[in-house]
């Protein structure tokens, strides 16, 4: 188990310092995904002073156009947490991040608790559990020398890319459009940077949700009533230059802005 704290305290380090992560030290490298997740609870630990609570998950890889940028075929989770999560029109500091990009994303907001016993989970159960919808920007930080190298087990470890989000308005599960159909556009400095639809997301987004329900089950944890999960981008990660502004629109779920000054 020290393996699994030392490695979690060279990515809590190298996060508090904005310093890109080269590679972890040969003995500390997580042997699978499973063991990634155990170095990313004690990540969460470590970090919980700066990051406030964990308020709920972040999916990547649920879109083909994802799964193909980061050569990773199947979904991967991390940590959304309480400091992280901005209102639309917030103005964020670019120098806060090693190199920050944005997600077009249909975030959740979960009515009830999932408890690991209730599982399996389907994506027909999950839309039950669902008490509104947002349109999202999900910020994301390559904070890594080349990320390329590092393989998803180290990924996972460091929260699989996750920096934070910016929420839209909330919309009504009962009023919220067909999310299949839904089409959702990324928008920097007034010029289209991307686009796809809710049916690239793992064939729905509710499908994307059921994996992370059923992923934290197999850890013997759940979901829980107000956690946030933003379920994977329907385009490919943009990356952002200093005083960009950032717009995603998502049909009948409304918009979402930021700058990154």
């Amino acid at each position: 188990m020290d393996n699994i704290l030392a490695a979690a305290q060279t990515i809590a380090n190298a996060r508090r310092n904005r310093a890109p992560l080269a590679s972890l030290p040969a003995d500390l490298v997580p042997g699978d995904e499973a063991e990634g997740y155990r170095i990313q609870r004690a990540v969460h630990d470590l970090l919980l002073p700066q990051t406030g609570s964990l308020v709920g998950y972040k999916i990547g890889c649920t879109s083909p156009v994802m799964q193909e940028y980061l050569d990773i075929p199947h979904p991967c989770a991390g940590g959304v947490f309480a400091k992280g999560v901005h209102d639309s029109g917030v103005k964020l500091r670019h120098g806060d991040y090693v190199r920050v990009g944005v997600e077009c994303e249909i975030a959740v907001r979960l009515a009830r608790n999932l408890a690991p016993s209730e599982a399996p989970f389907t994506a027909e159960w999950m839309m039950e559990a669902i008490e509104a919808y947002h349109p999202a920007i999900e910020i994301v930080d390559d904070r890594y020398v080349k990320w390329e190298t590092l393989g998803a087990p180290t990924l996972v470890a460091d929260d699989f890319f996750a920096a934070g989000c910016v929420l839209g308005k909330a919309v009504a599960r009962i009023k919220a459009p067909n999310l299949l159909t839904l089409r959702g556009r990324a928008v920097v400095n007034g010029k289209e940077a991307g686009h796809g639809t809710g049916a690239d997301v793992l064939g729905h987004p509710h499908n994307a949700l059921a994996w992370l329900a059923n992923h934290l089950a197999e850890e013997g944890k759940g979901l829980h009533a107000g956690q946030i999960v933003l379920t994977g981008s329907l385009v490919k990660t943009v990356w952002l230059e200093p005083d960009d502004t950032v717009r995603m629109e998502l049909d009948g779920l409304g918009a979402v802005e930021a700058k990154f000054t």
